[in-house]
């Protein structure tokens, strides 16, 4: 299955620089899960990487706060859907840690319409309670 793993349009991992483990899976799999090797381990190197430009791979390096990401996949019961799972997760990984950072908000005041009307309904909350006194 060595193809390479498509992050977004501008972005694609070829397969050398991914690095697979395989090991025995705990969990369904009956008899066969003492035999076949079908918990898939990904590993990733954003520092080592040639697929991510020089702004991209500071971005996720500073955003995830390793040089490595480890993906461990074992809820399918076939080695081969237990790499889809890590491939797909890999790649939403990588696709948080290089997203632009979101826009600055800019402040802005409150309109006068919302300040009166947040003043009339604390003058109408007063009044209400000042009229429970009275009772």
């Amino acid at each position: 299955m060595p193809a390479a793993l498509v992050v977004s349009d501008s972005v694609v991992i070829p397969d050398a620089e991914l690095v697979w483990r395989f090991s025995r899976s705990s969990g369904p799999g009956g008899q066969g899960v003492n035999t076949t090797d079908s918990r898939v381990e990904l590993i990733f190197d954003v520092a080592a990487s040639t697929a991510l430009s020089p702004a991209l791979k500071a971005r996720a390096l500073a955003r995830l706060g390793s040089a490595t990401i480890t993906i461990a996949a074992s809820e399918h019961r076939s080695q081969l859907r237990n790499r889809e799972a890590a491939q797909r997760r890999l790649a939403q990984r990588i696709r948080e840690a290089i997203a632009p950072p979101p826009k600055r908000r800019r402040p802005t005041k409150p309109s006068r319409g919302s300040v009166e009307r947040r003043l009339a309904g604390k003058k109408q909350r007063s009044e209400v309670k000042r009229l429970r006194r009275e009772l």
